[in-house]
């Protein structure tokens, strides 16, 4: 898998080969075969590793009270955290990369192995937020709203900076719409509960 995602930094995705993915685990294309029939196949396997990277980060703050890991899991949603220090990829990689899973992303619409994979990590993230939301409501932490609805703004107000990030060359926007999500979002949750408390 971290082959993987260093062939899509390397050679994005429309160039990808399963050749440029064994060259970087250094190992035979017939042995990616064994495991993997295609490129899709391997791909879509690869989505899945993203998404328990991301459920990682969901349980490294399960210690957090609400608001914290609510503020934790924005911020390692930003390009700065997208790995931990001792794997860290330089920003021109996490564009790279970012840029080949938005070519990913374009051809869900017609290979449904891609669509339905994104899906289940895109719900799978969303109830994950959702789920510390509700938390923090059951607490007090944070005033009555709908959970899912609030996890739709934020991982959406975030896809869509990242998005910016790599077809606009805007590398100011995840990090502009996350001050915009704590300050209209995340600190109207919490302060609006503590007042009621």
């Amino acid at each position: 898998m971290e082959a993987t995602y260093r062939a899509l930094c390397a050679n994005g995705f429309a160039s990808l080969t399963m050749q440029d993915i064994a060259d970087e685990a250094e190992k035979s294309t017939s042995l990616l075969h064994y495991h993997y029939d295609t490129k899709r196949d391997l791909l879509v396997a690869f989505l899945r590793y993203l998404l328990e990277r991301f459920e990682e980060k969901f349980e490294d703050t399960e210690d957090e009270d609400p608001e914290e890991r609510l503020r934790l899991l924005v911020s390692r949603m930003l390009p700065a955290d997208e790995t931990t220090d001792k794997n860290r990829v330089d920003e021109s990689d996490y564009d790279r990369f970012g840029l080949a899973i938005l070519e990913v992303r374009m051809q869900a619409p017609y290979e449904e192995d891609y669509r339905e994979q994104l899906r289940t990590n895109m719900e799978v993230i969303r109830s994950g937020l959702a789920n510390v939301i509700e938390d923090g409501i059951e607490t007090g932490a944070f005033r009555d709203v709908d959970p899912d609805r609030t996890a739709r703004l934020i991982v959406d107000a975030l896809d869509g900076a990242r998005s910016e990030r790599v077809t606009l060359d805007d590398n100011d926007a995840p990090t502009e719409v996350a001050a915009a999500l704590d300050e209209f979002v995340l600190s109207s949750l919490v302060t609006a509960g503590g007042d009621d408390a």
